[in-house]
């Protein structure tokens, strides 16, 4: 077994099938009875997980992202008009989304733990449904802030909720792609945001007198109603955990889970405790992943946000600027998957992270120096195809180096939350009076994304080195005089842990 993985974790298992010369197996115990299994049972397996888990869990952000965003399409299909947002307005009714959204991360991932995600996630879904239904009867600013607000609470614990789940089906290796994928979402629902909102908003007005549905009231109403729809079913899809899901063999089911236990060396159900958010918070990769994902999530909540409200500054019509925005979104979901896939395979992350936010620097620079709208128009897909791949692989790159379960699930609310302060920011990046050349928005996103290549570099060089000084026996004094038992609490500070770089 590599050294980037722990000694086998001490579970009885009995397994009778026989070995060959290239399965994979460890003692167990104190008794010569061996678990093992082949290279294609191995994959076998992920095949089953990736059909079966990793498209409803997409499915599921992508409509938590369609219902966040989904304001910036109704903003330029009459919503500013019929609330009278005027000045700041618009941009005070985004924050308040986010000063809610980060305040439930981390204990909302607590509860995961105790809850476990076959409930909460989509319990979170069907509360965030409801909300956006009910944004299509607010009548005025004050309501419609409240509405955000609310949506912050329930939407904030999905997106750190998910990326644990796979984390608890997936090893290290394999799961910056799958969290690629999920958080892809957030491109492709930019993309279904702007064909949905052209279509619905030509829904002919219905409801009664006292509450009209029309225009950009559809665009609430009818994702709500979708996400409702989808919520109500998804725990009759979701698993637990590795052992219980049906759709593998028993067999299956105890490599399935195995697998990941020699990998972390860690309990799978350890419960949260106040050891572990420390172990997460101080993890100097967790703090370089943060406010990585922090300075990602300016410009990815820019685009989500307002990308509607700068084409249309650009002259367009309201239906052209949505349909407009639509192929930049597809760009960025395909990139995002292909260096997802890419960083798997290569079993790197920072180099991606240091490399793709100068696709954004070109992209901001020409968006800031240019009138010509075709030209700003292809500055739009160098800034989304540099920005998107930065939130998976921030978020995979901490997760992959927190080990064990409890400092994992601490680990994904912890930097999901510091980067949702990115979003704040973004709320006011791009406001009314700065509008239609955006020179501030855009200046601010650009010196964000040369400040993410410089904190992924770091990251890098940080942990060459202490992998270097763990190879060299620098950190051996750790485990003196422990029980085996105390040094599997040790994680991601255990002398035989190597980090992925």
């Amino acid at each position: 077994m590599d050294k980037s993985d722990f000694a086998a974790a001490r579970v009885e298992v009995r397994d009778p099938s026989p070995t060959s010369s290239d399965e994979k197996g460890v003692f167990r115990g104190s008794e010569p009875e061996l678990l093992t299994w082949t290279e294609e049972e191995e994959r076998r397996i992920r095949r089953k997980l990736d059909w079966r888990i990793v498209p409803l869990v997409t499915l599921l952000y992508l409509l938590c992202f369609l219902d966040r965003a989904n304001v910036g399409n109704a903003r330029i299909q009459g919503m500013a008009k019929d609330l009278n947002l005027v000045g700041y307005r618009f941009n005070w009714a985004l924050t308040v989304f986010y000063f809610t959204y980060t305040a439930v991360e981390i204990p909302s991932n607590a509860v995961l733990k105790y809850v476990g995600p076959k409930l909460w996630i989509p319990f979170l879904v069907l509360a965030f449904g409801i909300v956006s239904m009910c944004t299509a009867f607010v009548q005025s600013f004050n309501g419609l802030c409240v509405a955000r607000a609310a949506l912050g609470l329930a939407e904030g614990g999905v997106m750190p909720g998910i990326a644990f789940f796979l984390s608890s089906f997936y090893r290290r290796g394999e799961l910056l792609f799958r969290v690629g994928i999920f958080v892809s979402a957030a491109s492709m629902a930019g993309a279904f945001g702007g064909l949905f909102a052209t279509g619905l908003a030509r829904i002919p007005r219905w409801g009664t007198d006292a509450t009209p549905i029309h225009t950009w009231r559809n665009i609430f109403f009818f994702e709500g109603l979708i996400t409702i729809a989808v919520a109500i079913a998804a725990p009759f899809l979701m698993q637990t955990k590795p052992e219980e899901c049906k759709f593998l063999s028993p067999r299956e089911q105890l490599i399935a889970a195995e697998r990941l236990a020699r990998e972390h060396r860690a309990k799978a159900h350890e419960v949260v405790k106040w050891k572990h958010v420390k172990m997460a918070v101080f993890n100097v990769n967790n703090i370089v992943c943060a406010f990585g994902f922090f300075f990602v999530n300016v410009t990815v909540q820019s685009f989500s946000l307002f990308l509607p409200s700068i084409l249309a500054d650009l002259g367009w019509t309201a239906t052209r600027a949505q349909l407009y925005s639509v192929p930049p979104y597809i760009v960025a979901c395909l990139v995002s998957i292909s260096i997802a896939f890419i960083s798997d395979r290569t079993k790197l992350r920072g180099i991606y992270l240091a490399t793709f936010p100068l696709l954004c620097v070109i992209g901001f620079t020409i968006l800031r120096v240019s009138n010509n709208e075709n030209l700003k128009y292809m500055a739009v897909f160098f800034s989304a195809a540099g920005a998107f791949p930065g939130g998976p692989g921030f978020l995979s790159w901490g997760l992959n180096n927190a080990a064990g379960p409890a400092v994992r699930a601490v680990s994904g609310g912890y930097i999901v939350a510091i980067g949702s302060f990115g979003a704040i920011l973004a709320t006011w990046t791009y406001v009314l009076s700065d509008a239609p050349r955006y020179p501030i928005g855009h200046t601010i996103n650009l010196v964000a994304q040369v400040i993410v290549a410089c904190l992924a570099t770091f990251g890098i060089f940080y942990v060459v080195r202490e992998n270097k000084a763990r190879a060299a026996g620098k950190r051996d004094h750790r485990i003196e005089g422990m029980s085996e038992e105390d040094q599997d609490e040790l994680g991601y500070r255990h002398p035989e842990f190597r980090y992925i770089p």
